[in-house]
């Protein structure tokens, strides 16, 4: 599929639904986050499911130094990458449609969010 190998998406099952995965998605501005996420929802069939990995901001901004740091290191690197929280992906999962979306604190600075369509 087009769209898998230019957005990085990964297919992780194929049954009824189709889940992709969005690795490194700190590098991109918040228009380009959301049209991203836009494009993802809609790929995916009716109950597919959307998962954004990767170190993240905690949402209260006081716990995670790593996701913090990586922001900083995004901004200086890239021309309007950032990093975010997990409240902010699923705003923006929100937005573009999807209509149940959760966080989950992995190990260490790594969250993922999941948002279905």
């Amino acid at each position: 599929m087009q769209y898998e190998a230019t957005v990085g998406l990964r297919s992780l099952q194929t049954r009824s639904r189709i889940t992709y995965c969005v690795p490194c998605f700190y590098d991109w501005n918040s228009d380009e986050k959301k049209m991203l996420l836009g494009k993802a929802y809609a790929a995916l069939p009716e109950g597919g499911a959307l998962v954004v990995y990767e170190a993240m901001i905690d949402d209260n901004r006081d716990t995670n130094t790593f996701g913090m740091l990586m922001s900083l290191n995004m901004l200086i690197e890239t021309p309007g990458g950032f990093d975010y929280t997990g409240a902010d992906c699923q705003t923006w999962m929100t937005e573009v449609g999807f209509t149940k979306t959760r966080q989950e604190h992995l190990v260490g600075p790594d969250f993922m969010v999941v948002g279905l369509k």
